[in-house]
């Protein structure tokens, strides 16, 4: 079956988005911006946006991670480095990772600079009410260089659809870890042991919250989804494209059809070079 357009578009946007968390760049400029490495970059780096925020706030936007992880680097980061310098990095680091794995030739061609055109006029198209990440991101300066705009307009599609994401969590009457075990049961996504250790849960409390998703019925004694909690990841699912959909609306279907033709092929080629690693995926 055909995917909807919407669908094909923001995977292969999210693609374009995502190579920056796993590339080897990122940690390279951030460390020279003077943060530490390992997760600091990754909270700083996202959150920089809305200014020198507090952990507070970062993890209950972040939603999944354990909020003692997301303190043990904000607001510590800020004393190392401004939002300012981060946001810097990460715009260098963007540019090396995308020109690695998609090639200075591609991102230098006409098509690129139509794509980001279409993004950016995809991402005018949000509505930011209770979306704080992705308002902030948009509150940024759209760079000049074409790819560097594609990833921004990618990058504000992306939190526009994960704050919205959150809502629909949330009206699930999902806990952070709660939405983490039972999409990790999907299996979709992360694995179940990647997604534990790298949101810092421990054990104990990943089998607790197994046994809250089981008495809800969610969860079966194996810790495999119910036909009820399929049916509820399914619907969390459904809300998130409905609330993500305004956006494309916004471009139009042949405008649409035209940025997936454009950017799938920039997200193959990504994928194709080791964008996205394997090893945390089910």
């Amino acid at each position: 079956m055909t995917l909807p357009a919407s669908k094909r578009c923001f995977q292969a946007l999210n693609t374009l988005h995502t190579l920056i968390y796993f590339a080897p760049e990122a940690e390279q400029e951030y460390t020279a911006a003077g943060l530490r490495p390992g997760r600091m970059g990754y909270f700083a780096s996202r959150s920089a946006p809305l200014g020198a925020v507090g952990p507070g706030p970062v993890a209950a936007m972040f939603f999944n991670f354990k909020p003692s992880l997301v303190a043990r680097h904000i607001p510590r980061a800020w004393t190392l480095a401004t939002p300012e310098q981060v946001l810097a990095a990460r715009q260098r680091a963007v540019d090396r990772a995308m020109t690695r794995l998609i090639g200075a030739e591609a991102l230098a061609d006409p098509a690129t600079a139509e794509a980001a055109e279409l993004a950016l006029e995809a991402a005018a198209g949000c509505s930011f009410e209770g979306r704080p990440l992705a308002a902030a991101h948009a509150a940024l300066p759209v760079p000049e260089t074409a790819h560097l705009a594609l990833w921004h307009a990618a990058t504000v599609l992306r939190e526009h659809r994960g704050d919205g994401h959150l809502a629909a969590l949330m009206a699930a009457e999902l806990e952070g870890i709660e939405a983490l075990v039972t999409h990790t049961a999907t299996g979709k996504g992360f694995n179940a042991e990647f997604a534990r250790v790298s949101r810092d849960w421990s054990q104990e409390e990943w089998d607790a919250a197994v046994e809250r998703l089981q008495a809800r019925g969610l969860l079966d004694g194996d810790g495999a989804l119910t036909e009820a909690g399929t049916e509820l990841r399914r619907d969390i699912e459904r809300l998130t494209a409905r609330l993500a959909l305004a956006p494309y609306q916004h471009l139009g279907e042949k405008k649409l059809e035209r940025l997936v033709e454009l950017t799938a092929p920039l997200a193959a080629a990504a994928l194709a070079n080791g964008a996205v690693p394997s090893g945390p995926f089910a």
